[in-house]
């Protein structure tokens, strides 16, 4: 706008006056400014903003995508770990089944053995018995015929027949 203004010496003041064809002037460069404006500063402003907000919206959905597939690979993870757990202890299991068996079989095996042995150490002694009874039926066999032989020979008294038993006693006492 253009305004006159006329100041006279004595400091009062004129009336301000329009002109119409400058004001129509002036308008219409404002309008075309507006639309220069318009066109080459703000559709381009525009257009960068709206592909940043793609972009930003575009870096939220890969970010969401990447969160998602970090919780599936967790999930994964944790169901992995927790197979892996219930694996080891079955193994453990396992190896405590197959300890507790091996042991007994052992326990068995040495409960066998130590019967094996003592029927063995028992038929040794019944045999070693038998010999000692064989041996001492022989001795007592020879004392007899010694006492046999000592009585045809002489006729025995009391005393005599008396000191022979108590000989073939001491005999059959040191033969056992």
């Amino acid at each position: 706008m253009h305004m006159m203004l006329l100041l006279t010496s004595e400091g009062t003041q004129d009336l301000v006056t329009i002109i119409p064809w400058t004001f129509i002037a002036q308008i219409l460069n404002l309008f075309i400014q507006l639309y220069l404006i318009k066109r080459f500063l703000f559709k381009p402003i525009n257009n960068i903003l709206e592909k940043r907000k793609e972009l930003a919206d575009q870096t939220i959905r890969e970010a969401r995508e990447a969160q998602e597939k970090a919780d599936s690979l967790k999930d994964q993870y944790e169901s992995s770990l927790s197979d892996a757990h219930a694996e080891a202890s079955r193994i453990v299991a396992d190896a405590e089944k197959a300890a507790q068996t091996r042991a007994d079989e052992m326990i068995r095996k040495a409960e066998a053995d130590a019967k094996g042995i003592k029927a063995k150490a028992e038929a040794d002694i019944e045999q070693e018995k038998k010999k000692a009874i064989n041996d001492a039926k022989n001795e007592i066999g020879g004392l007899a015929m010694d006492i046999a032989g000592k009585v045809v020979e002489k006729e025995i008294s009391e005393a005599d027949h008396k000191k022979l038993i108590d000989e073939f006693i001491n005999k059959v006492g040191e033969a056992s």
